[in-house]
């Protein structure tokens, strides 16, 4: 989507959401809601303090959970697209648990693997999981068998069928699922971060905001989780213009 739209149109649209926010903040004049220029002056100031630790705790946790849901999903999903039978057995399941909101899993999550990172990780992961796996699926069952028989011809194995074909034409699948998944990941992840943990941009929104009832720093927390998705949904962006030309 964002091929169609130049960084021009970007910047014009932020500009009149922060004019906008400026003017009913203006015109509410409630503590609650401070003003944008106010809120980004204690972004920058916070930045290199304890708001930029808990970013960077962020970022690692959802990059982590991308890397590790494509290492999974990407082969999963290859062999389902190239078996019919795999693909008969597996995907009743696959039906039954793509469409569960894996948000309302984060307790059981984190009663059978307890605090830190790793549950926050297998949470996001599961999300992106299926996103990768259905659409790989998908890509590879539609490659054109005379496409295959014409690689075949030349003597390709499986593996060779496998590196040459399926894995290049999984590639858009791959990068459009975790485009497609990224803002509900970033929102599990605040909901993860409320449990058990004392870092990551969730725990910082909310203990500014309803323990500290600092409103410019929860504000500073949620354009800095806003940037973490933007950034994120941009550098895929870029990946798919490089990858799949």
């Amino acid at each position: 989507m964002t091929k169609f739209i130049s960084t021009l149109h970007i910047i014009y649209a932020a500009l009149v959401l922060l004019v906008l926010w400026e003017s009913i903040a203006l015109i509410i004049q409630r503590p609650i809601l401070p003003t944008p220029t106010r809120v980004l002056a204690t972004f920058i100031r916070d930045l290199p303090r304890d708001l930029g630790q808990h970013t960077l705790i962020s970022l690692y946790r959802v990059a982590a959970s991308i890397a590790l849901a494509i290492a999974l999903a990407t082969p999963a999903g290859l062999a389902l697209g190239q078996s019919a039978t795999l693909n008969r057995i597996f995907a009743p399941f696959i039906y039954l648990l793509f469409p569960i909101p894996k948000v309302v899993l984060v307790p059981i999550v984190l009663l059978f693997l307890g605090v830190g990172d790793f549950p926050k990780i297998v949470i996001i992961t599961m999300i992106l999981f299926f996103q990768i796996l259905v659409l790989v699926r998908d890509a590879a069952a539609a490659i054109r068998p005379e496409l295959l028989l014409s690689v075949r011809s030349l003597g390709a194995g499986r593996r060779a069928l496998f590196r040459f074909v399926y894995l290049p034409a999984s590639v858009p699948a791959i990068l459009t699922a975790v485009r497609q998944s990224i803002g509900t990941a970033i929102a599990v992840l605040y909901i993860a971060e409320l449990f058990a943990t004392r870092y990551g941009l969730g725990y910082y929104i909310y203990y500014q905001g309803s323990t500290l009832f600092d409103y410019p720093r929860m504000y500073a927390g949620v354009i800095a989780m806003s940037l973490l998705g933007l950034g994120l949904y941009f550098g895929v962006d870029i990946l798919e213009r490089r990858m799949c030309k």
